[in-house]
Parts: C-alpha cells; sequence; structure tokens
C-alpha cells in the first residue's frame, strides 16, 4: 500500500489543505457575528440571528447622523431564537433591521471567561464612580490595581468567622441600644424626610471601620452631590469609595450599581479590611430588578413584584458579612446597612418584610419622632440588633432592658401624662419612667456633628441608673 510521503500529489493538496485552514481560521477570528433587530416595545428590544449568554452585552448599530454610532444593550432573556435586549441608557434613532452584535472585550465575544469585569483597588479610596467603574468627579483616571468579576461564588456557611467583635458606629443610640457587630448585616427601615441620609453620614464618618463603601442607588441626582459633599464630607470620603447609579440611570445600571458596591467591599474584605458597606437603597435595588423582570414577561406577584425579585434580595445581601479567616485568625469583614425605603412608612411593605427576614437586625426611624425634632429619630422599641446578646457583657444587656422597660411604660401612658389624669403615687415604677424620661430622651438625641464612641455610649446608659 502506498504511503504518503510516496504519493507528492497527496503531499501537496494536504499542504494546501492545512494552508487553507489556517486562513479561514485567520479569517473567522476577524469576522463579527450580528443579528437584527426586529421589536422595540417598552424597555425591552427584540433581536434574530444571535445565540449570546443572558449578561452578554451588545451593540446596536445607530444610523448616520447620531452623535453615537452605536446603542449599548444587554441580554436579559431569551425565548426561541429571540433575544430579549435592554438599553443601557436613553436611546433615540433605533430602526428597524439595525445590526446587533456582541460588544468587543465581552464575554460573548469571547474575550473573558468570567462575565463583566469591574476596575478594584486601593486607589480608588476618595474616588466616586458610576456604575460601571467610570470616575465622575473629575479627578482623572481611577489608579486600580486590576479588574473583578462582578458576581463572586457563594461563600461556604460553615467557613464565615462569626460575628465576635462590635463595630463602633459613632452613633450613641446605636451603640448602647442596638449594638453592631464586624461583619453584621443591618436594614435601616425609613419613609422619606426623616434624616435617613443625616444619619448614614454620621455612620460613615464616625465608624471605626477601616473602608467605606456606599452605594447610591436610584437615588436624585440632586441627593447623591448633596451627600458625598455635606453629609459625608472630606473627611468621610477620604477613606470611603462611592458608587451612584442615580434615578434617571438604566434599571440594568442600577442593579450593576448595587452589584459593583459590593463588589468593591468583598475586595478589600479580601484585602483583610473592616468594611462599612452602606448602600441607599435596597428597595429601589429591587424595584429595578422589577422593572427589568416584568418587561421581560415574568407575572407579577406581591404589589406587583415578580419572584424574581426575592431571590435577588437574598443574593445581594448574603455577599456581606465575614469572610474565613487565615490561620492566624485574621480575615476582613463587611458590616452593611441597606437602607429600606417603607412606602406611607408601611411595615408590611413586601421589601421591607423580605429584608426583615434577610437582615440580621434593623433600625427603623419614626415619623413622629422626626416631626417632634428628635434625631436621630431611630424607634427603639422597635429596632433590634440579633447579634447583639452575644457581643455584649451582662451589665449593658441589664442596661438596655431598663432603659427600654422605662421608656415603653412612659409611652403607654404619655397621654394621660400629658393630660395630667395621672396622679404621682399610683404606680411607682412609672413614677420612676416620669422623672428619668427626660434623661432617655437626651441620651437617644445626638447632634450630626457630634461623636459618641462605643465605650463612652456604654457608660453614659449605664449611668442613667446609678
Amino acid at each position: 500500500m502506498p504511503t504518503t510521503s510516496a504519493n507528492p500529489h497527496l503531499q501537496s493538496w494536504l499542504g494546501t489543505l492545512a494552508q487553507a485552514r489556517v486562513e479561514v481560521n485567520r479569517t473567522a477570528a476577524t469576522v463579527t457575528h450580528s443579528g437584527r433587530l426586529t421589536r422595540a416595545v417598552g424597555l425591552v428590544l427584540e433581536a434574530v440571528g444571535l445565540q449570546l449568554p443572558v449578561g452578554s452585552d451588545c451593540l446596536i448599530e445607530l444610523p448616520p447622523g447620531y452623535p453615537q454610532r452605536h446603542a449599548e444593550a444587554e441580554v436579559v432573556g431569551f425565548a426561541g431564537d429571540r433575544l430579549f435586549l435592554m438599553p443601557q441608557s436613553e436611546v433615540a434613532g433605533l430602526i428597524p433591521g439595525a445590526r446587533v452584535f456582541a460588544r468587543p472585550g465581552s464575554a460573548a465575544a469571547g474575550d473573558e471567561a468570567h462575565g463583566k469585569r469591574l476596575p478594584v483597588g486601593e486607589g480608588m479610596l476618595g474616588r466616586v464612580v458610576d456604575a460601571v467603574g467610570r470616575p465622575l468627579d473629575g479627578l482623572g483616571p481611577l489608579d486600580i490595581a486590576r479588574k473583578v468579576p462582578l458576581s463572586s461564588p457563594p461563600i461556604n456557611p460553615l467557613t464565615r468567622a462569626p460575628i465576635d467583635s462590635v463595630l463602633d458606629t459613632g452613633v450613641r443610640a446605636i451603640n448602647a441600644m442596638l449594638t453592631v457587630g464586624r461583619g453584621q448585616r443591618m436594614g435601616l427601615f425609613a419613609g422619606s424626610g426623616v434624616g435617613k441620609s443625616v444619619l448614614l453620614g454620621m455612620m460613615a464618618r464616625y465608624t471605626s471601620a477601616e473602608v467605606i463603601v456606599v452605594g447610591l442607588i436610584g437615588e436624585r441626582g440632586r441627593e447623591v452631590k448633596d451627600f458625598i459633599e455635606n453629609t459625608l464630607g472630606e473627611e468621610g470620603l477620604a477613606r470611603a469609595v462611592v458608587v451612584a447609579a442615580p434615578a434617571d440611570n438604566s434599571p440594568l445600571l442600577r442593579l450593576q450599581g448595587a452589584a459593583y458596591a459590593t463588589c468593591l467591599a468583598e475586595y478589600f474584605r479580601d484585602q483583610g479590611k473592616d468594611v462599612l458597606l452602606i448602600m441607599d437603597s435596597l428597595t429601589r435595588y429591587a424595584m429595578a430588578q422589577r422593572e427589568i423582570a416584568l418587561a421581560v414577561g415574568e407575572p407579577p406577584a406581591t404589589k406587583g413584584y415578580p419572584p424574581s425579585v426575592f431571590a435577588k434580595l437574598p443574593a445581594l445581601v448574603e455577599r456581606a458579612g465575614n469572610g474565613a479567616r487565615d490561620a492566624q485568625g485574621r480575615g476582613g469583614s463587611i458590616t452593611a446597612f441597606y437602607t429600606v425605603l417603607s412606602e406611607g412608612d408601611d411595615q408590611q411593605d413586601p421589601i421591607a418584610d423580605s429584608a426583615r427576614a434577610i437582615l440580621d437586625g434593623h433600625v427603623v426611624l419614626s415619623r413622629t419622632l422626626a416631626e417632634a425634632g428628635h434625631y436621630p429619630a431611630i424607634d427603639i422599641e422597635a429596632s433590634i440588633s440579633r447579634a447583639m446578646t452575644a457581643l455584649i457583657p451582662p451589665s449593658q444587656f441589664d442596661a438596655v432592658r431598663r432603659f427600654k422597660q422605662m421608656l415603653s411604660r412612659y409611652q403607654r401612658n404619655r397621654d394621660l401624662i400629658s393630660v395630667g389624669a395621672y396622679a404621682a403615687g399610683h404606680d411607682l415604677q412609672l413614677d420612676h419612667a416620669i422623672a428619668l424620661y427626660p434623661k432617655l430622651e437626651a441620651f437617644l438625641q445626638q447632634g450630626m456633628d457630634e461623636r459618641t464612641d462605643y465605650a463612652a455610649s456604654v457608660a453614659r446608659m449605664a449611668g442613667l441608673f446609678e
């Protein structure tokens, strides 16, 4: 039987075939696969002719005469051979049949193996960025260490370090009455105009955490600037990174902004630092997911929120907390405060109800207290820190219990006292509560420029009952 080397024609043919294969591969690498836009209804666009995974970034070709050549979009779902896309910003100029293709540099284009990657690094401290990591503060390019995937694998619950040390927030009522541990995840439940942003700013400036990450999600643009310049201030911003995805951003960017803020906090935690993550607000994050889910056809459930919203919330919150510790017992932590907007101060709002179930405690701000000029307007009776009992000594626990008993007894009889219907001597405990109430009220109030550390907070509370 003749061999390949004995057949010059076969050798020539194989050489030509190998050369053709190289040429085909080279050409294929430069070919851009594209689809076509077929439908645009509301927030969702439909395209055919492309097979891309959910979460891929796309570019949609715009006709000549527009400032941009392409509009950016993301794949949010599919049905059969149709892709559902959502633009990342307001788009004008879309036409039927416009070309759609994977954005170069995206995972869909084969350039990255782990989805979206955004910048992180120590050099981002003191900076304000948007949901895709672009600087908003006009201070030049970011000094980044590297880019990391936006999503991260869940932490094994058995490897998480326990919550066993106190985080000083600098706020007297929280330090003494609602003690927060490093790695705890708390909710700040409030309606509008009750001092939520001021309280967050106080914690950001006065906390003992080494790094602060602030996610401003779905807030008004004016409030973003006001929070950074006036509430957070230079002192807080110096050791903080702010991620801003205001209300005029697309729901995609609002979701991504929350994930990016969490991603930055995870980076600093992995460096062994104690991080305070402040996210304002978890409700706007849920609303952004609701917009996307309803737009792609997911059926609504409780108060118009689709089931995917209630799956997204724990997935985001569980990324915070303590990480694993090394052999020397060292490890970083993410202590998180998520604001939850109570519609009409309704504590049974589905997002508020879900958040209470997945968080390690909640601080409730009262409109009644705020209207009376009592700041911070923390409703101590309605608030709780679930990790507190494992963090504090018995003496502090007893002082907290007595404080709440005195406060509750006074509040239950407030109407009788105010109209003069109660006569002293009928109830010795109530007499004690009435005498003590001005001191209790003064203890719970604190100026926005006043800092009280943990030890001083506990000592002052104990002094009320001596």
